[in-house]
């Protein structure tokens, strides 16, 4: 693929409409994370790190909002990853890195970053390896920076009414698919491994996730608000909330 073709265009459009489909409210929590990323820019040059970045939808916006920024894409996912170093060319750096790996660091290009930005990514990790990733990115982010995860993380004092919101949810969902209006997840992939030039990359990524990724794991913002303070923030809370999800912030 080459960077801003027909073809770049139309997958990332094709991405981001899937993902709506699933999370109606996707650009008010990346909103709501750039005003967060905002409040602490201290006017000189940003560097932003996109984490799990998948196909760079995060790293677009932001760089819209913050032109002159130097960011950093991280994912592991080969047709993902792919999809951002054509859809995002020279205004980002895009890196191949686990997670899961204590090591994940080395291959960054910058040390040291203003913000820390991830989104619906990180309910893939186990509990204790995302509790250790909090403290390694707290290790990145320079005095007074942020750290922002929008995830699926329901309210603690809400049980019964966040299940009714996550199924009125799937229900909404279902009708949309059935109707054709909206490309479900595995459709999305299906119609991904059937393009001549992403389907060798989805092979790939079958065989680095044989079994998918890890089953989700999606605790009350709580538990998150506990890791981040655990893991030495200063600040730490919640700055949005949509239905059974919210976007948890870590100040350095």
């Amino acid at each position: 693929m080459t960077p801003y073709s027909l073809e770049v265009v139309a997958w990332q459009e094709s991405w981001d409409r899937q993902q709506e489909a699933y999370l109606p409210d996707r650009e008010h929590r990346f909103t709501a994370m750039l005003d967060a990323v905002d409040a602490v820019h201290d006017g000189g040059p940003l560097r932003l790190l996109d984490l799990a970045g998948g196909t760079g939808s995060i790293a677009a916006r932001a760089l819209r909002r913050f032109p002159d920024a130097q960011v950093t894409l991280v994912d592991l996912d080969p047709a993902l990853l792919a999809l951002a170093r054509a859809s995002l060319g020279d205004r980002a750096t895009v890196v191949t890195a686990d997670l899961n790996e204590p090591d994940w660091r080395d291959a960054l290009p910058h040390r040291e970053v203003d913000a820390v930005l991830t989104a619906t990514a990180l309910h893939w990790l186990a509990p204790d390896r995302l509790a250790a990733l909090y403290a390694e990115l707290r290790t990145l982010l320079r005095p007074g920076g942020i750290l922002v995860n929008a995830d699926h993380m329901p309210d603690d004092a809400l049980p019964g009414l966040t299940k009714r919101l996550l199924d009125r949810a799937h229900d909404r969902r279902s009708a949309r698919y059935a109707a054709g209006a909206a490309l479900s997840w595995s459709q999305w992939w299906e119609r991904a491994a059937a393009d001549p030039t992403l389907a060798p990359l989805v092979a790939q990524r079958h065989r680095i996730y044989p079994t998918g990724h890890s089953p989700e794991w999606n605790p009350p913002v709580s538990w998150h608000v506990s890791a981040l303070t655990a893991a030495g923030f200063t600040e730490v809370g919640t700055v949005w909330r949509g239905g059974a999800d919210a976007a948890v912030a870590g100040v350095r």
